[in-house]
């Protein structure tokens, strides 16, 4: 007799279908795994073994073959444990299984007392059973929250292979788990910080709140002590809450990443991810074998901080070029290749100069002219092309720092930012993207025309400041953003002139 049951197999985001062939013959007692699985699947035999033998069961004794079709297709990790054991009990006659097993998905890690655990990236397994046509998984019980986000395919719990196996043969038969309804989850912000706990900086303050109302990227250069560190952290306290399209987004991402709990399952509020200046390009873009995301896709739809930005090594900081224009990062392998979303905001932070204090107020710099050269030559001009508003975030000055004036708070700011996303929303309803930085240049085109005297002082600040094609559209984006903000129709001269002051000028 012959098994075959349904698993899947993720490689990044994408599912490929599975089929577990189970197999016993008469011969010498073995017990094989084939069809091009990695090292965890060949470990499988001795988990599988040992979780029969503990669960009550007799595991047989012969020739044992098991086949992940297709045998081309490279498999990794423990996720089709259940369903080799499923298929042995089911071919030695120690299970019956129901006539439709084979529309059904089977994923979990077995342990040796026959206990089930959690694997990652359960979540897209179970978009992608949906997308496959099927109507049940089973899914070990630490992932069952996260796998019954998805709504339209049956989730079943599963404690250990005893439990399943009474359930499949109909001697206690277990009740699907609730559908997670997505009113239950309250999308959150960072509250540890706030804009009002910020004196001064009010230029910085405007730039960071146009950032965040559009969703673009932000240079900061300052001496330390300058309030840069802070009003970075400060910015995820007035991006807009997260809608359910773009938390179940980010929750497949952070899934495959292993990021996910059982009292965590879907991620409420947007991602903030700081990166120090050792970080590796691989571990910024992702990789490995298989692929798996890096920094940039943990931050898709939230802000990645990287402080001391002079300070990476420059081919670090050249892998962020390709996805700060996509927002999307392909990682090849032998095995494949797969896309990984990073649709991120970029917020960079740095010092004028080696020692810091180069123009500062109140203390000389000490650097030399090629010393101060060679350390800003460490950033590109085609990655500082790419980041849409820099600004001089200087010293702030006793007065402002004691001053009891109130600031102006991250809700008050958060609301202005969500009623001009709430305009960019409605704009771009049917064009498949969600803010203003993501606009491909026809819809520039379409949706950023300009009156004359605004069209010839851009035409006229791109001859003065050398700027490139790349920098035009990027300022057009931005005067959108600003108009929005303003709640113009139309783009005026002064968000025209509030964009372009915020370029940084060709050397």
């Amino acid at each position: 007799m012959l098994a075959k049951l349904k698993s899947l197999n993720l490689l990044g985001l994408e599912g490929e279908e599975v089929e577990i062939e189970v197999d016993i013959h008469r011969g010498m007692p073995k017990f094989n795994i084939v069809g091009l699985g990695d090292i965890a699947i060949q470990e499988s035999k001795e988990r599988v073994r040992a979780a029969i033998k503990n669960s009550g069961f007799t595991f047989p004794t012969g020739n044992i073959v098991v086949n992940l079709a297709p045998a081309d297709l490279r498999k990794h990790g423990p996720r089709f444990d259940l369903s080799i054991a499923l298929g042995i009990l089911h071919v030695s006659g120690q299970v019956t299984l129901p006539e439709d097993y084979e529309n059904k998905i089977f994923v979990g890690e077995l342990g040796f007392t026959g206990e089930l655990r959690g694997i990652s990236g359960i979540l897209p397994t179970s978009s992608k059973a949906v997308e496959k046509k099927y109507k049940e998984i089973y899914v070990p019980s630490e992932n069952a929250s996260e796998a019954a986000l998805i709504q339209e395919i049956d989730v079943f719990s599963i404690k250990d292979l005893k439990q399943i196996c009474d359930h499949l043969s109909g001697y206690q038969k277990i009740e699907s788990f609730p559908k997670m309804q997505m009113d239950q989850f309250e999308f959150a912000s960072d509250s540890e910080f706030d804009m009002a706990h910020i004196r001064g900086n009010e230029h910085a303050k405007r730039a960071l709140e146009i950032s965040a109302a559009g969703g673009h990227n932000i240079l900061m250069n300052g001496p330390p002590g300058s309030g840069k560190t802070m009003l970075a952290k400060s910015l995820s306290t007035i991006l807009p809450k997260l809608n359910i399209k773009e938390a179940l987004e980010i929750t497949k991402i952070h899934s495959i990443a292993g990021l996910t709990s059982e009292k965590n399952s879907l991620i409420n509020k947007r991602p903030f991810r700081a990166i120090h200046h050792t970080a590796s390009g691989v571990s910024i873009v992702g990789g490995g074998n298989p692929p798996r995301p890096g920094e940039i896709s943990l931050t898709h739809h939230g802000v990645l901080f990287l402080d001391e930005f002079a300070e990476f090594p420059q081919k670090t900081l050249e892998v962020l070029r390709q996805p700060l224009e996509d927002g999307i990062i392909t990682i090849s392998r032998a095995s494949g290749s797969c896309d990984f979303p990073a649709r991120f905001m970029l917020i960079a932070a740095m010092n004028p100069c080696p020692c810091g204090f180069l123009g500062d107020s109140e203390k000389q710099c000490t650097c030399s002219a090629f010393q101060v050269q060679r350390y800003k030559n460490k950033i590109s001009g085609p990655l500082l092309d790419r980041i849409d508003i820099h600004i001089q975030v200087p010293r702030v000055s006793f007065e402002k720092l004691s001053s009891i004036k109130p600031s102006e708070s991250s809700e008050q700011i958060r609301a202005r930012v969500q009623d001009a996303r709430r305009i960019q929303q409605k704009r771009f309803s049917s064009d498949g993207i969600n803010n203003n930085s993501e606009m491909t240049t026809p819809l520039v085109k379409k949706y950023c025309g300009l009156q004359e005297d605004a069209e010839n002082f851009l035409k006229s600040a791109v001859k003065q400041m050398h700027l490139s094609g790349r920098a035009f559209y990027r300022i057009l984006k931005l005067a959108r953003t600003i108009a929005d903000l303003a709640n113009e129709e139309n783009i005026l001269l002064s968000h025209i002139a509030e964009a372009v002051g915020y370029r940084k000028k060709k050397d």
